[in-house]
């Protein structure tokens, strides 16, 4: 069987970087113990992780995407929050279950007193 070369694995990926990034990230899927789709030829798992690519066993957009999220630290959620605060009707009228509203200096105030008292070097 023929060698894996860049030029068969360039047709599905146009950027020889995202290639190797790709092609590295499912190697060490293939590592870490995923399942492998071509047969493996006594090959390495970078060869194999390219030889899938070259094949088209593996999509590389689905790859591209695993990579991303793989590097990611903080994952954004886009669904709504499962217990949603409800909206507040501002023409109700306050029957407890609302926030008391204050004045900014009773604010003002109530901040002040939290505040350590100034030292004093004597």
């Amino acid at each position: 069987m023929a060698r894996v070369t860049v030029e068969d694995c360039i047709e599905k990926v146009n950027n020889r970087f995202d290639l190797i990034l790709m092609a590295a990230h499912r190697a060490r899927m293939i590592a870490a113990g995923a399942s492998i789709t071509v047969h493996r030829d006594n090959d390495k798992n970078p060869v194999v992780a390219l030889r899938e690519i070259g094949d088209g066993a593996i999509s590389p957009e689905d790859l591209h995407e695993d990579l991303i999220h793989s590097m990611q630290k903080y994952v954004e959620v886009d669904e709504p929050e499962r217990h949603a605060a409800p909206l507040l009707d501002a023409n109700a009228e306050n029957d407890g279950d609302t926030f008391d509203t204050i004045s900014e200096d009773e604010l003002l105030r109530g901040i002040e007193s939290l505040a350590p008292p100034e030292r004093r070097d004597e």
